[in-house]
């Protein structure tokens, strides 16, 4: 772990193996952090906070931009370790790390946007001043299914703001934390200002969430860790940035270009095994375009090819165990309850897949809106449709969950599209495009999807918070 520009081990013997998920083999190990251990890089980060807040913003993005080139420097290198720990194909992994260099490039560009307000005052001789300022040491808990880019995302706009940064490295996927720490400190990046953990996060992650030293806890993850965590910070009413799970409708009505509409649907479901947050995750489509549809969407997933993600094939594997398991799990349920199977993916376990974690595409279709792989959250290569008879019924149907992040509408309809930001309930909206944010916008769920959000301006004014200073010279 890098606690302070100190490479340093955990207790004797306490480690985590991490996993190829491809093959089960063990390619490395990692320390299993202690309270100890988080506390001490609080304290690391807290103590690095004021000298690095003092150096002039545009210097601390010079450094974070160092960072950002050394990353593209070992661009391969890191893509390679990304597929071996996460089990992305090869080509999605050069595309995760082009977004490490793209959330740190755009982070550094905000150096000189760090702006307030002057307002004015009801009495004489005075002015109102809104003043932002560093929250301090900022935590960050990282989701497995994007360890780089995830990590790049929080750390670039935290140390523009003048914020230190204690990183908890998921421990199913910690080497690309350590890899991005180990760079920033070729990029002259001070000790303490970026910290690595590695461990549990029900140990680690919450000693870091409750220390009492710690400003800002930005986390992606689960709803399930999401919710612990804000019990968690509860008591020391910490400010959080949470972007937690998703349950995105992709809805196609009868005026689509249904081609376009398929292959979207396509992407945003399968890309990384479908362990996205913003993935497509059920399809509600209009009755008149319905067979069509699920035709050439069955007939597109039957064809990605599974394989060795350093072959880069269309898909990889799984993550781990637990995961498929889960799967499998909402799909047999769905199942039971009487969902139709239009593609019988499932999980592959012979010949090639013998080991690893692997499961085939796998379309169902559904008659109403409360089976068990329409509420739950998959995250996995399947993927429910349901027929409706109109545009209404759509969005109702789409807002009757509890997540709120990310959603999908195919439509030339103007009126629709015109209708859809006032009456589809989620914070991220693609409109006849498939996934993917882009840096300068705004990445943010509603309801049960998270707090705050990531990315842009408003990304990046959550990292400070606002003093308001009563200026009077009379």
């Amino acid at each position: 772990m890098l606690i302070g520009g100190q490479w340093i081990a955990s207790r004797p013997g306490a480690l985590i193996e991490v996993e190829n998920p491809a093959d089960d083999t063990i390619i490395g190990t990692i320390p299993e952090g202690s309270t100890e251990d988080a506390a001490r890089a609080v304290a690391a980060a807290r103590k690095a906070q004021p000298g690095w807040a003092a150096r002039p913003a545009v210097e601390r993005g010079r450094a974070v931009r160092k960072l950002a080139q050394l990353v593209g420097a070992r661009a391969e290198e890191l893509a390679t370790l990304i597929t071996r720990e996460q089990g992305k194909p090869i080509g999605q992994a050069r595309g995760e790390v082009g977004a490490v260099v793209g959330f740190l490039e755009h982070a550094a560009e905000g150096a000189r946007r760090i702006e307030g307000d002057i307002i004015a005052s009801d009495n004489p001789d005075e002015e109102i001043q809104i003043r932002r300022h560093p929250y301090g040491v900022v935590v960050g808990l990282t989701a497995w299914n994007y360890p780089a880019a995830l990590a790049a995302r929080k750390i670039g706009p935290a140390l523009i703001a003048g914020n230190t940064f204690v990183l908890l490295a998921h421990e199913i996927t910690p080497f690309l934390g350590l890899f991005i720490a180990a760079l920033a400190e070729q990029a002259g990046i001070p000790a303490g200002v970026i910290n690595v953990v590695t461990g549990r996060g029900a140990v680690v992650g919450r000693a870091l969430v409750e220390h009492p030293d710690t400003g800002l806890i930005t986390m992606t993850g689960s709803n399930r860790a999401g919710r612990e965590i804000f019990r968690s910070a509860a008591d020391g009413m910490k400010v959080l940035r949470l972007e937690l799970g998703g349950k995105a409708p992709f809805i196609v009505m009868e005026d689509a270009d249904i081609d376009k509409a398929v292959a979207a649907a396509v992407t945003a479901r399968y890309t990384n095994c479908g362990q996205i947050c913003t993935c497509n995750e059920r399809m509600y489509l209009h009755r008149d375009i319905a067979d069509e549809f699920l035709e050439k969407f069955v007939a597109a997933s039957r064809a990605l090819t599974i394989g060795d993600p350093m072959t880069d094939p269309d898909m990889g594997p799984k993550v781990s165990g637990p995961e498929l398991d889960k799967v499998k799990s909402i799909v047999d349920a769905a199942v039971a309850e009487g969902a139709e199977v239009l593609l019988e993916g499932g999980p592959l376990t012979e010949g090639a897949y013998l080991r690893g974690h692997w499961y085939a595409p796998t379309v169902l279709e559904v008659k109403n809106n409360d089976s068990p792989v329409i509420e739950q959250e998959v995250f996995g290569p399947v993927v429910p449709a349901v027929r409706v008879a109109d545009f209404d019924t759509a969005l109702q149907m789409a807002n009757d969950t509890d997540y709120g992040l990310s959603a999908y509408i195919f439509t030339q309809n103007h009126r629709r599209l015109m209708q859809t930001p006032y009456r589809l309930n989620f914070g991220e909206i693609y409109v006849n495009r498939a996934n993917g944010e882009q840096f300068q916008a705004f990445h943010n769920g509603w309801g049960h999807s998270g707090l705050g959000g990531e990315d842009g301006k408003y990304g990046f004014d959550g990292y400070l918070r606002k003093q308001t200073l009563y200026m009077n010279w009379g």
